[in-house]
């Protein structure tokens, strides 16, 4: 009888643990949640094969152009496109200096996609919005370039110069907002248009967007259920195309910014500024981080590269006096050598951050002691894609479609390099030991073959 009552129990319980290995930890905006990077618990593959098809799940191809990434709410996959009649739109990767943005009149439709994570299986493509873009877009960039965000149950995407847009789980539109012409060309040639990048993030039933543009820059919050503005936070800033960072607190939930003449924290509830920072690269790119009692901001350009380790009780102007060292507020910080376009990834104990020529640097998160500085690949190539991790590996994603792992530590080791074979620019995204890749014209599900039952 107790034998009975065992395969009894088993059985009614098989199907819950179903659901709850189905579900997993979300990835429901850029760099997944808080823009963390990383994804703990079963870990994807450190070896593949897109020609053998070793250790590739499935692999689907996505049209039009988009440096969006995907996001992951329990079985589905979220990512967004722009697609237009010109057959083969002009993308230009690596490391160039030209700043002239491609000439193109054609109507772009960006569309949301949602797919089956598990079979690649394509369950809706709506479009979302048609026009000629109000802007032009930098040579590496796309039309698409924003990585949507969802709580389950609502995805929002910022379709640059379009507005802000919310749909329902099945693709329907809920609500759209306008934003305003969402130009963050070059603060210093402010004729040279390179599109809008910057990602919503959800919390706490509001949307929160960054919104630093040539001119009348803001950050702002939504109403998620209906669109409705309950705040905005004007800005004098140069273009940006950072995305913001939720840090929950026990006092209030700070918004995070990265940026050049304001660097800070903002009350989400309030939008009310909470401390700030003057000062750095005067492209600032790379979203903020925060772990282990820290914020940690690089940005770089004009000559300024820092990196900063700022404390999560920073209060009021917390920028160092003119050739003078950070304060009390700051942990620790390095003045050059910080990142122009990833963002950095901390892991454990580690923070590594990689410059888009690909010389990594790692540094313990505690001291900001540096580890090591070494050079991913043999030189040459770019990189844009942000670190992610996870089972103590790193997985970096170079321009031309090289994805570096590395074992995660104070010691440089690669252990694979794994060949996508087309343009990866876009940031992966991790679910239950996989890892999904968006590359130009494909996107990968990339793990271990599930054992047959």
């Amino acid at each position: 009888m107790p034998c009975a009552k065992l395969i009894l129990w088993c059985l009614l319980s098989a199907p819950l643990f179903v659901l709850s290995a189905r579900s997993g930890d979300p990835w429901p905006s850029f760099r997944g949640k808080h823009a963390r990077g990383f994804a703990e618990g079963a870990a994807p593959p450190v070896t593949w094969n897109v020609e053998t098809r070793e250790n590739i799940q499935w692999k689907i191809r996505i049209p039009g152009l988009g440096h969006s990434s995907p996001i992951i709410w329990e079985d589905r996959v979220y990512i967004v496109t722009a697609v237009s009649d010109t057959p083969d739109p002009a993308l230009r990767v690596g490391l160039y200096g030209d700043i002239d943005p491609v000439q193109e009149e054609a109507v772009q439709v960006w569309r949301l996609l949602g797919i089956d994570k598990s079979s690649g299986r394509v369950l809706f493509n709506t479009k979302a919005h048609a026009a000629i873009p109000s802007v032009q877009r930098h040579p590496k960039a796309t039309h698409a370039n924003s990585t949507p965000a969802t709580d389950g149950t609502h995805i929002v995407a910022v379709i640059g110069s379009e507005g802000l847009f919310c749909f329902d789980r099945e693709g329907g539109l809920v609500w759209e907002k306008a934003l305003g012409l969402m130009d963050a060309g070059f603060h210093q040639a402010p004729g040279v248009q390179w599109g809008f990048g910057s990602s919503p993030v959800i919390h706490e039933g509001k949307v929160v967007v960054q919104c630093d543009v040539l001119s009348q820059s803001f950050l702002a919050a939504f109403r998620l259920r209906d669109g409705k503005e309950l705040w905005r936070r004007n800005r004098k800033d140069a273009p940006s195309w950072g995305t913001p960072t939720i840090l929950p607190g026990k006092r209030y939930t700070q918004v995070i910014v990265n940026g050049w003449k304001e660097i800070g924290g903002y009350n989400l509830r309030t939008g009310l500024p909470i401390w700030h920072l003057r000062g750095g690269g005067d492209i600032p790119i790379p979203t903020p981080v925060a772990s282990h009692g820290l914020i940690f901001i690089t940005n770089a350009h004009g000559g300024n590269a820092p990196l900063y380790a700022i404390r999560q009780t920073a209060r009021g102007n917390i920028t160092p006096h003119v050739g003078g060292k950070p304060g009390r507020n700051v942990a620790w910080h390095v003045p050059s050598n910080g990142a122009y376009i990833q963002t950095p990834l901390v892991y454990r104990d580690c923070v590594y951050s990689s410059k888009d020529n690909g010389v990594l640097k790692c540094y313990d998160v505690a001291t900001g002691k540096r580890f090591y500085e070494e050079r991913l690949g043999e030189g040459g190539a770019g990189f844009s894609a942000s670190p992610v991790a996870s089972g103590g590996h790193v997985y970096f994603t170079a321009e031309n479609g090289n994805i570096y792992v590395l074992r995660a530590g104070p010691s440089f080791e690669v252990i694979e390099t794994n060949a996508m074979n087309e343009i990866c620019m876009a940031t992966p995204a991790i679910s239950e030991g996989m890892l999904i890749v968006k590359a130009r014209s494909n996107l990968y599900a990339i793990a271990e073959p599930r054992p047959s039952l």
